[in-house]
C-alpha cells in the first residue's frame, strides 16, 4: 500500500522557521512528483512546492519563492519542506501528495495526484 506520512508542523512566531517531512512508502521513490500543498480555512487547496525525484527539478508558487525550499533524501524516501521567514498568511494545513504521472506544467493541480498524506498543521502567530 502507498502511504505518505507528514510531520513537522507546529506553532511558530512570524519570521521563524519550520521543516516539514513527508515519508513515502509503497512507491518507487525515484520516479515521483512529490508536492506540498496547503489549505487555509475557507480557501482552496494550493500547490506550494514540488520536486521531481528522478532529476531533482523543483517548482514553487510565487508567494514562497526565496523563503521555502523543497528537497529530497532518497535513502530515507523522504521529501522535506524547509520554511523560513514564515508569515501569518502561511498558516494552513500542509499536505504531501505524490504521483508518478504529473506533467511539470500541472504540478500545482490537486486533481493530478492520487496519493495524499493526512496533513500537518502550521500556525504562524505571535
Amino acid at each position: 500500500d502507498v502511504q505518505l506520512v507528514e510531520s513537522g508542523g507546529g506553532l511558530v512566531q512570524p519570521g521563524g522557521s519550520l521543516r516539514l517531512s513527508c515519508v513515502v512508502s509503497g512507491f518507487t521513490f525515484g520516479r515521483l512528483c512529490m508536492t506540498w500543498f496547503r489549505q487555509a480555512p475557507v480557501k482552496e487547496r494550493e500547490g506550494v512546492a514540488a520536486i521531481y525525484t528522478a532529476l531533482g527539478d523543483t517548482y514553487y508558487t510565487d508567494p514562497v519563492k526565496g523563503r521555502f525550499t523543497i528537497s529530497q533524501d532518497n535513502a530515507k524516501n523522504t521529501v522535506y519542506l524547509q520554511m523560513n521567514s514564515l508569515k501569518p498568511e502561511d498558516t494552513a494545513m500542509y499536505y504531501c501528495a505524490a504521483d508518478s504521472r504529473v506533467w511539470w506544467r500541472q504540478w500545482y493541480t490537486t486533481s493530478k495526484y492520487e496519493y495524499w498524506g493526512q496533513g500537518t498543521q502550521v500556525t504562524v502567530s505571535s
